[in-house]
C-alpha cells in the first residue's frame, strides 16, 4: 500500500469512528429528548426564563440551545470527508460540493449558535447588583435567542444546508459505487424527511405535531444510514490496494 493508500485508509478509520462519537451523541438526544418531551413549545420563551434554567441545570440550558447538536456536527465532518474521499475519482464534482456546503453550514451553525453567550449572560444576570443591570442583560438575552434559538430563523442555514449536504452525499454514494445502493436510500429517504421537518419547524412552527411526526422516521433512517455507512467506512480502512 502506497502512501496514499494509507492516508486514504486513516481518513476511513478516523472519519469511521467519528461517525460512532455522532451516534453516541444521538442517542444522548434521544434520551434528553425523551425525558424533556421534545416539545419546542415548551421551551423557556424569554431570556429570564433561559437564564432561570441555565442556573438551575445548565447542561440543560445548553442542549436546549443546540449545543449538542452543534458537537455531533462537527464530529460528523470526518465522516463526510471520508466519503468524498472515497468517491473522489469517480465523481469530484458532487462529492466536492456535498463535503464544502456541509463545511458551510456547520461553520453558520457554529457562528450562529447562541448557547455559550447565553450561558455567560445568564451568570452576569444572576450576579448583577440592580434590576437596571438585569434588564439590560435580559435585553441582550433576547437578541441572542432571536439569532438563535431552536427553531428560529437565525439558525435555519445552519441546520437545513449541512442536511441538504447529506442528501447529495446520498445522491453520491448511489451513483458511486463504494456504497451499496440500500445505504444510499436509507441516506436519501432520511434527509429528505429531516429537511422538510426543518423548513416546517422554522416556517410553519403551528405544524409541530406533523413535523415531529415526520422528523421520528427521519432520525431512524438517518441514524441507520450513519451505522451502515460507518460499517463500510471500517470496512474501506482495512482494504489493501
Amino acid at each position: 500500500m502506497g502512501n496514499t493508500g494509507k492516508q486514504n485508509s486513516s481518513i476511513y478509520l478516523i472519519g469511521a469512528v467519528t461517525t460512532i462519537i455522532v451516534l453516541c451523541g444521538i442517542v444522548i438526544d434521544i434520551i434528553v429528548g425523551s425525558i424533556t418531551g421534545g416539545d419546542i413549545s415548551a421551551l423557556p420563551q424569554t431570556a429570564a426564563e433561559r437564564f432561570a434554567q441555565f442556573h438551575s441545570n445548565w447542561l440543560l440550558g445548553l442542549y436546549n440551545l443546540d449545543l449538542l447538536n452543534i458537537i455531533n456536527q462537527v464530529f460528523l465532518i470526518p465522516a463526510i470527508l471520508a466519503i468524498y474521499m472515497a468517491h473522489k475519482n469517480d465523481d469530484n464534482g458532487l462529492a466536492l460540493l456535498s463535503f464544502i456546503l456541509f463545511l458551510v453550514g456547520t461553520t453558520v451553525f457554529i457562528t450562529g449558535n447562541t448557547a455559550l453567550t447565553m450561558f455567560d449572560l445568564s451568570q452576569k444576570y444572576f450576579s448583577a447588583s440592580s434590576t437596571e443591570q438585569k434588564n439590560l442583560i435580559a435585553a441582550a438575552g433576547e437578541a441572542m435567542l432571536a439569532q438563535g434559538a431552536h427553531g428560529s430563523f437565525g439558525v435555519f442555514i445552519g441546520f437545513a444546508l449541512p442536511t441538504f449536504a447529506n442528501l447529495l452525499v446520498s445522491v453520491v454514494m448511489l451513483q458511486g459505487k463504494v456504497f451499496s445502493r440500500t445505504i444510499a436510500y436509507f441516506g436519501f429517504a432520511g434527509n429528505i424527511l429531516m429537511l422538510l421537518y426543518v423548513i416546517l419547524i422554522t416556517f410553519f412552527p403551528a405544524t409541530e405535531k406533523v413535523a415531529l411526526i415526520i422528523a421520528m422516521p427521519g432520525g431512524l433512517l438517518v441514524t441507520t444510514w450513519m451505522i451502515l455507512f460507518m460499517i463500510r467506512l471500517f470496512k474501506l480502512s482495512t482494504q489493501k490496494k
